[in-house]
């Protein structure tokens, strides 16, 4: 009986250490209400993290940055200036959760599920592909999201192209040469038609107009995915590096201000000029490459062709072999929604937030 048990806890050890030993070490800070108390913990606690590599050792060093606020020893920003600047820090917090949503593919599933929803019809694909960007983008560097996108749009792309070419093929092939049983007067230019090996003719004009449109939909659908990168960005400070170091120069130029730009200020500003951007670049994309026909984008009335819904099967077929969502997914997204709620209500300016509540009580008037 013991033998099975001991076997478990040695399985278990890893797990146990790195969750025993913050609770066997609590009454140290609990007990001795003391700064002094609270570093010996935070100190103690690291070691043995170190001595027994639980957690990576690099992940283990980080642990000031939480533990020190967070007892009162140090604040934040002092804390973060023995790593990197404070702003850095933030952009590395970012690029932490950005890495794992990658890692477990909940970027790709939020994806393909937001295009099942809008659907394949080109403009309507379009737009579908320009919120997703400009979501991810918000999160996740722009280089990373559009690295991601691309694949999709090209897959999507090329379904719609396969189809509409598969189809063409089948409308020619019921088709004998009306030039063959006409008088010489009605008898249609060579000029108009392509002959066929089998006999069949299609009309050139007709195929170099679906070649062209079909190039200029393939040129909108790729520069959407960078435009809508660039400007969901802009959206949150830590979208992009250009809005941290804006916050980092005001910081250095001007110390006394307050903590004006942050993240829900920048967010309060940014967001409703990115929706404004992001709308009137699809507008503009969808005028220049695809004509302005509100009717057909937003199909109404209309049946899905079957171009349409092989690019659709295309995404569905995607997400499917996504799997059902995994416990990481479940997890990196709980943590993911955690931390921008929690960067949300740090200081939120009309009222007051976590961190002054909990870690400045001093300078509440």
């Amino acid at each position: 009986m013991m033998a099975p048990c001991m076997k478990y806890l040695l399985n278990c050890k890893r797990f146990l250490i790195l969750v025993a030993t913050p609770l066997l070490l609590l009454p140290l800070p609990l007990v001795i209400r003391t700064k002094e108390a609270s570093c010996a913990y935070s100190i103690i606690l690291m070691a043995v993290y170190w001595c027994t590599e639980v957690i990576p050792l690099a992940v283990t060093a980080l642990l000031p940055v939480l533990l020190f606020p967070m007892f009162g020893i140090l604040e934040s920003k002092h804390v973060c200036m023995q790593y990197l600047k404070d702003t850095n820090m933030l952009f590395v917090g970012g690029l932490i959760v950005a890495v794992a949503v990658e890692h477990w593919n909940l970027h790709k599933r939020i994806a393909l599920k937001v295009l099942l929803i809008v659907g394949v019809r080109p403009p309507l694909l379009m737009l579908g592909f320009m919120g997703v960007t400009a979501f991810l983008s918000m999160w996740i560097s722009n280089t990373a999201t559009t690295a991601m996108m691309v694949p999709i749009v090209q897959a999507v792309l090329g379904q719609l192209n396969n189809t509409r070419q598969e189809s063409s093929i089948l409308d020619s092939e019921g088709q004998t040469n009306p030039a063959m049983q006409l008088d010489e007067k009605n008898a249609i230019p060579l000029t108009d038609i392509q002959v066929v090996a089998n006999g069949h003719i299609q009309d050139i004009s007709i195929e170099h107009k679906e070649k062209k449109e079909k190039k200029k939909i393939n040129k909108g659908m790729m520069l959407c995915v960078c435009y809508a990168a660039s400007i969901g960005g802009t959206a949150t400070l830590t979208g992009t590096g250009p809005n941290l170091v804006l916050k980092g120069q005001i910081s250095s130029i001007f110390p006394n201000n307050g903590d004006i730009l942050n993240f829900a200020s920048w967010f309060g500003f940014a967001f409703p000029n990115m929706i404004v951007m992001l709308t009137l670049a699809w507008l503009w994309l969808q005028f220049s490459f695809m004509g302005l026909n509100f009717k057909k984008t937003w199909g109404c009335g209309t049946k899905s062709s079957e171009k349409e819904q092989a690019a659709y099967n295309v995404i569905r077929e995607e997400y499917r072999k996504l799997g059902p969502i995994s416990f990481a997914e479940s997890n990196v997204l709980l943590l993911f929604t955690l931390l921008v709620i929690l960067w949300f209500t740090r200081d939120p300016g009309f009222v007051k937030g976590w961190a002054t509540v909990l870690f400045n009580k001093d300078n509440i008037e």
